[in-house]
């Protein structure tokens, strides 16, 4: 039994190998990305309906989203789907949940009636409350996220729900260098009450991170490759000596920086949104299709690879793009209501190395359609000829194995 068992054993390993070889011969390394995730706005009078977009997401292989409000028919539609999601609180709803009393209601009525048949992993409160424009709300942000997080206390749904909030990165006073990262002076308070909370949580601080907006204002100074993840020379902080060949990842770090100075060096930070329009105004520079697919094809790319930033390289960026669908009703410059990787009939609005096989020329809601690592430039050759010589070599055993026995 054991010998017929080996046998076996290493007929199927050898199988999967030749298959896994197959793959990456022709670019269909097929993969779920755990730390990836994305945006689900519902600013739009011609999006699809929960159910349309959960067929999406699952053909997508993408298995977390984050919506903007808590929605009970979106909460409802995703029951079983086994896809997690990072619902919020709205902003204008922060000064009543200060009242736990508000609070418990609150969780008891939007939260506890869709758990767990919905898998609602996080709660953002409020979203991007501090801006340069606007902070009258900041105040109420650490009272009612304590007042939410006693609630899901008191129902037993703490253990499986997190509560923080994403920030604008507004509320850095400097950037650059990455180690000189701060906080503006007047959330200072905030924030360290805001990292406390965190800290004794164990939840992640969000960051909404835009490197588009920085080329957009400045274009003349910022490389375009260094914002979308293309091949530059890249910058080294003076400071850490580390090297940065992409803006996003020195954002980032800024924030880890900023937070060590208050104190709280261990906290985990998140990307919750970033992207990159694919249409703008005639002042929006940069803002087309091509920018776009590549920002976000390269994004992907790093996400399959399960990155860190220079700081913490050895700890991947859960990362959140933005956003899903272009949504029409959306307020501003036209860039914003064109971030969407899908128009709302479901098309794509780019390919950002979406490999699809339809299954019929008349709907794209028929397409199987899943994240690759976008041919096999991205696997060496070296790589693949590794594989190649295992599998002749365990052919090899294995035939021996067949003439002993």
């Amino acid at each position: 039994m054991s010998k017929m068992f080996s046998r076996i054993a290493m007929t199927n390993y050898v199988v999967v190998l030749l298959l896994s070889l197959t793959s990456l011969e022709h670019g269909l390394l097929f993969q779920r990305v755990s730390s990836l995730g994305i945006n689900y706005g519902q600013v739009g009078d011609n999006l699809p309906p929960p159910d349309k977009v959960i067929q999406l997401l699952g053909s997508l292989h993408i298995n977390k989203t984050r919506i903007y409000d808590t929605n009970p028919k979106v909460l409802s539609s995703f029951a079983n789907s086994n896809i997690e999601l990072f619902v919020t609180v709205e902003n204008q709803m922060l000064p009543s949940l200060v009242d736990p009393q508000q609070a418990l209601q609150w969780v008891t009525s939007r939260i506890k009636p869709f758990f767990p048949a919905t898998k609602i992993g996080g709660i953002a409160v409020g979203n991007e409350l501090y801006t340069d424009d606007d902070s009258s709300l900041i105040g109420y942000l650490v009272p009612a996220m304590t007042s939410i997080h006693a609630a899901l206390v008191q129902t037993g749904l703490d253990k499986y729900i997190q509560v923080s909030t994403p920030n604008s990165l507004s509320v850095l006073q400097e950037s650059y260098p990455p180690s000189a990262g701060c906080f503006r002076p007047q959330v200072t308070g905030v924030m360290t009450q805001l990292l406390s909370f965190l800290h004794s949580t164990k939840s992640p601080f969000w960051i909404n991170a835009y490197p588009y907006f920085a080329y957009k204002d400045s274009p003349t100074k910022i490389p375009l490759d260094y914002v979308l993840f293309n091949p530059n020379p890249g910058m080294v902080d003076p400071y850490t000596q580390y090297h940065y060949d992409n803006m996003l990842y020195a954002q980032v770090d800024a924030v880890i920086f900023a937070m060590a100075r208050l104190g709280f060096k261990d906290i985990v930070v998140g990307v919750s949104e970033t992207g990159w329009p694919s249409k703008g105004d005639g002042d929006e520079v940069g803002a087309t299709v091509a920018n776009a697919a590549v920002y976000n094809k390269n994004l992907l790319k790093r996400q399959l690879q399960s990155e860190g930033t220079p700081l913490r390289k050895n700890m991947g960026l859960d990362v959140y793009l933005f956003a899903l669908f272009n949504e029409d009703l959306k307020p501003g410059p036209t860039s914003e209501r064109n971030y969407g990787l899908y128009q709302p009939d479901e098309t794509m609005a780019y390919n950002v190395g979406l490999l699809s096989s339809s299954q019929s020329s008349t709907s794209s809601t028929n397409s199987i359609v899943s994240l690759t690592s976008s041919a096999s430039t991205d696997i060496t050759r070296g790589k693949q000829r590794l594989i190649y010589f295992m599998c002749i070599y365990l052919l090899a055993i294995h035939m021996l194995i067949r003439r002993r026995y």
